[in-house]
C-alpha cells in the first residue's frame, strides 16, 4: 500500500482595503521549490478577510514517503 506524508504551507496576503495581494514572485518560488522536493500540489484555496477580500492562501501538497 501507498503511503503518503503531507505539508501545508500558509501564504498572507497584503492590502487590507486593496483586496490581499499575493506575492506571487514569492509564491511561485515557494511553489516551485516544493516541486523539485518532490511536492505535489494537492489544493489550494484562500481564507476570506472582509467583504471577499483574501486573508491567506493556503497550499496542501503531499509526497510519496
Amino acid at each position: 500500500m501507498e503511503q503518503w506524508e503531507y505539508r501545508t504551507l500558509k501564504f498572507f496576503t497584503k492590502g487590507f482595503f486593496s483586496g490581499g495581494t499575493l506575492d506571487i514572485k514569492e509564491f511561485d518560488k515557494e511553489l516551485n521549490g516544493l516541486g523539485t522536493s518532490g511536492w505535489e500540489l494537492v489544493s489550494c484555496f484562500d481564507t476570506n478577510q472582509h467583504q471577499g477580500s483574501s486573508k491567506e492562501v493556503i497550499c496542501v501538497f503531499k509526497r510519496r514517503k
